[in-house]
């Protein structure tokens, strides 16, 4: 694409460094070795970089002011959250200034009228949740790292758990307040609930992974909190029996808030690492769904035409947590998967597909012959309601030049596989660094460069997350 080329950004020089100090001041400018080496990374291995500087900032105004700066002088930027992305989407790879958003972390304004929440980029997820919730309101996206920023969850368009119900984050943005890479402030969307007033902008920057523009406000879309939920844990002889009944769950028009998929051996690895059981671990696999409504009866009569729907085609047994102590003891094992698994093997790495529902089961069998004809361990959960699953290939006793040949060869297949069933590349974890090759696949040349192009109206030096997503 146009743009500036990786040897023509400028490095970070003193006169950098004394703009940026007399703007921010001097304890928020890390240069050189202050720089914490957390934030040459995120949760992605394999892949870092240092920043040449950090910068924390606490207004729209600081943002602007270091946009406009980098922009005049071909500095690249990489906008950083909690750093718990997967995809290497926040490593800045051609150094330059790192925005460190974390203290941008109020929470400005509940409008109980409108029903939306307007806060900072910083906030966490958990805070979001914990504050609406207090006052009788509920912000229904629900990925599993709950200390991601809000920030982070909006440029990568996260799901989590709910969305077979409620939808992504996207849904839930209302207006954003965005700084352009050349440090121009304005603002998309807003409060309205209908907007077909031309391009839809907010909606291009959810997903977008901080290569478009800096979210420095977000208004987010609330629901009146429902007053009861109610958990299914549901055991199946086997996984094909239990994925194969997800479509006609959809179909019953019983609405579950969520449906997981697991299997014995993550739920073995959960119990090992959270030192406490599960209600049952005796079958192959399990259907997880949660109910929520207004009332007992409403949530009532929905789950049961699930679960007998479920005895029908052939599951084991239904255990109904009703209580907020057994629904915590399934959910923290739930919310331990990926830690636990993790905790099993020396280094792991995740293909975030996402197929139709109805070729969950098609892929996941694939996954256990790629288990077998590559010898190598390979562990899956995910959102069998919404088809976005989560396999994570374990590296274990291999070498390092053993482990990047297998990774390499396993995950061309899986992401072939997902094309051949009519899937993407990523459901909820983005694109970043790490799986351009497999976004350059999936899609045709024409859609590249559409997207190619969109990069280039926003951001003409190619100043802004360098080298991610489609670059």
């Amino acid at each position: 694409m146009n743009g500036l080329c990786s040897n023509e950004y400028k490095k970070i020089d003193e006169r950098d460094i004394n703009f940026l100090v007399e703007l921010l001041g001097k304890d928020r400018v890390y240069y050189g070795a202050e720089i914490n080496e957390d934030y040459s990374h995120d949760e992605l291995g394999g892949i870092s970089k240092m920043p040449e500087v950090m910068v924390e900032v606490l207004s729209t105004d600081e943002v602007s002011k270091v946009m406009k700066y980098a922009y005049e002088n071909n500095i690249p930027v990489v906008v950083r959250g909690s750093g718990t992305g997967l995809v290497g989407a926040s490593v800045p790879l051609y150094g330059g200034i790192m925005l460190n958003m974390t203290k941008m972390n109020r929470i400005l304004e509940l409008d109980e009228d409108n029903l939306t929440l307007t806060v900072e980029p910083g906030v966490l997820l958990m805070e979001i949740a914990k504050y609406v919730e207090e006052r009788d309101f509920f912000y229904p996206p629900d990925p599993g790292e709950k200390s991601a920023t809000i920030g982070g969850n909006i440029n990568t368009n996260a799901g989590g758990m709910r969305a077979v119900k409620y939808g992504v984050t996207r849904d839930f943005v209302r207006g954003l307040e965005l700084v352009l890479p050349n440090g121009n402030v304005i603002e998309v969307g807003g409060k309205v609930v209908k907007n077909s007033s031309g391009y839809s902008i907010k909606d291009m920057i959810c997903g977008s992974e901080g290569t478009l523009a800096v979210i420095t406000k977000a208004v987010l879309k609330l629901l009146p909190l429902p007053k009861k939920t109610i958990s299914l844990l549901i055991p199946f002889p086997n996984l094909q029996m239990a994925i194969g009944t997800v479509p006609k769950i959809i179909k019953s028009k019983a609405v579950p808030t969520a449906i997981e998929f697991m299997q014995r051996e993550v739920i073995l690895a959960a119990e090992e690492y959270l030192g406490k059981k599960f209600p049952d671990n005796t079958s192959d696999a399990y259907l997880l769904l949660t109910f929520d409504g207004n009332s007992k009866e409403e949530i009532e009569r929905n789950y049961e035409k699930v679960a007998e729907l479920c005895l029908n085609e052939g599951a084991l047994d239904v255990f109904i947590s009703d209580t907020d102590e057994r629904k915590e003891a399934i959910w923290s094992a739930r919310g331990a998967f990926l830690e636990a698994v993790k905790a099993t093997t020396t280094e792991m790495d995740e293909c975030d597909v996402c197929v139709p529902r109805n070729k969950v089961a098609d892929f996941i069998n694939y996954t256990h012959e790629l288990q077998e004809g590559f010898n190598v361990r390979i562990r899956s959960f995910g959102h069998a309601g919404d088809g976005n699953l989560h396999v994570y290939v374990l590296r274990d006793e291999l070498t390092e030049e053993e482990w990047k040949k297998k990774l390499s060869e396993v995950f061309e297949c899986m992401y072939k596989r997902a094309r051949e069933l009519n899937g993407v590349v990523s459901g909820e974890h983005g694109i970043g660094y790490a799986k351009r090759a497999y976004l350059f696949e999936q899609y045709d040349e024409a859609y590249i460069e559409l997207m190619k192009n969109i990069k280039l109206a926003f951001d003409p030096k190619n100043l802004l997350n360098p080298g991610k997503v489609c670059q």
